[in-house]
């Protein structure tokens, strides 16, 4: 997503657009089309690079709309993401009921080939590009620590959180990134301007958009195993893949709902408010779940909830990236901030896989969680909420801080 909206800034953003269509097409082809493990690893991870479409499309609505409309827009884009999930989870699971997860990647062909061609001919041409250069170094340097890091966190609910592999693999990754940004600060056009990232309000937004893609993922991870386990638990609600799909979409609706409602605490309060806002929504429907899980019903209430937190939380973040970051970096600057959420979002994997199988049952040969252990899940997805709402909190309000002009050149740096 860094790299999507670096080259997006260099040569245009609805290049970028396109580009990341077409490679969805390709790499949901390509999965389509496999019968084996190693092509569909290839088609997953040409998957993943079209993921930099979302922070692009976010930052181009800024230049492409009324200044009026501006924030409605962007809190309408970052809530396709869950309208997105609402839709593909019941979609999803009655195309592999009625045929075979090929046909799902088929429909996902399909649906590639309607964006490519609706971004080439619908979104605006905008010149848009600004002279520069990409950082191969950089991004090759920003890959390997990132997948180090990664790997070991998604890695520890099977290695262990103290096996030697997983402290190695992220130690490592930890180590790579300081070199990563020790090399940036060195350089004249750097990947990601650290010196625009370090900015308070930027890197506030950041780090709070981990703890809230925590809060986000929490939810998707435990809710469905919560409604697809056997009735015989005494808590599992007994519900098919497709049934528990269909619970799990309203919530994903909820989040588009609520985009215009967030424009208008953006507008009225602030994008900070709005930011501690949508978190204490979301942590409150943890805490509805932990009370309230003892039918499906029960649970799609509180998920709702939890996504209309995330829709108004999802839209102010990048609208306070966009407002704190120069124009030239706008689409890196949401990159990032995408970035951090989905670093947030691997962390609730790893943390919510490591609750589940802390505390156990057996029932049928199989060791299942307890309903202590989904509940101390619904613990954790509010705390990281609610942690969330405190470190926004501490971003200054517009105009309480400078966005910094272009660093000069330094010693070593590229020409």
């Amino acid at each position: 997503m860094p790299v999507a909206g670096r080259v997006a800034d260099l040569v245009g953003k609805q290049r970028v657009l396109v580009a990341s269509a077409a490679i969805l097409l390709v790499g949901s082809m390509v999965c389509a089309l496999s019968s084996t493990l190693a092509p569909m690893l290839v088609g997953r991870a040409l998957q993943g690079l079209a993921m930099g479409f979302i922070p692009v499309g976010i930052s181009l609505i800024r230049e492409i709309t009324p200044p009026d409309l501006a924030a409605t827009a962007t809190a309408a884009m970052s809530a396709t993401l869950g309208v997105g999930g609402a839709i593909g989870l019941p979609l999803s699971a009655w195309i592999v009921q009625a045929g075979n997860w090929h046909a799902l990647f088929w429909v996902a062909t399909a649906l590639a080939a309607v964006i490519l061609v609706a971004t080439w001919f619908a979104v605006p041409h905008v010149r848009d590009a600004q002279p520069g250069r990409l950082d191969l170094v950089g991004v090759l340097g920003l890959a390997i620590g990132l997948v180090s890091l990664l790997v070991g966190i998604s890695k520890a609910t099977v290695w262990g959180w103290g096996d030697v592999r997983t402290l190695g693999a992220i130690a490592a990754g930890v180590v790579v990134l300081l070199l990563w940004g020790a090399y940036e600060l060195r350089q004249a056009d750097p990947l990601v301007d650290l010196r625009t990232t370090a900015q308070r309000p930027v890197l506030m937004t950041n780090i709070a958009a981990v703890a809230i893609g925590f809060g986000m993922m929490a939810q998707s991870i435990v809710v469905p195993q919560l409604l697809q386990l056997p009735e015989a638990t005494g808590y599992g609600l007994g519900q098919s893949i497709l049934a528990a799909g269909l619970w799990m979409a309203p919530a994903g609706l909820m989040m588009m709902l609520f985009a215009p409602v967030s424009s208008r605490l953006i507008g009225n309060l602030g994008a900070k408010l709005t930011l501690m806002i949508g978190a204490t929504v979301l942590g409150t429907g943890y805490l509805v779940a932990f009370f309230l899980m003892d039918a499906p019903w029960q649970l799609l209430v509180a998920s709702c909830v939890s996504s209309a937190g995330v829709g108004i939380g999802y839209a102010a973040m990048p609208t306070l990236i966009l407002d704190n970051a120069p124009a030239r970096e706008a689409a890196s600057a949401v990159g990032l901030n995408a970035l951090m959420r989905s670093l947030g979002t691997t962390l609730a994997a790893a943390i919510m896989g490591t609750l589940l199988t802390s505390r156990t049952m057996s029932l049928g040969g199989f060791e299942i969680p307890t309903k202590g252990a989904f509940q101390l899940c619904f613990v954790a997805g509010a705390v990281a909420a609610f942690v969330g709402v405190a470190i926004a909190s501490t971003i200054p309000r517009r105009g309480d801080s400078k966005t910094l002009d272009p660093a000069p050149a330094v010693v070593g740096a590229a020409d």
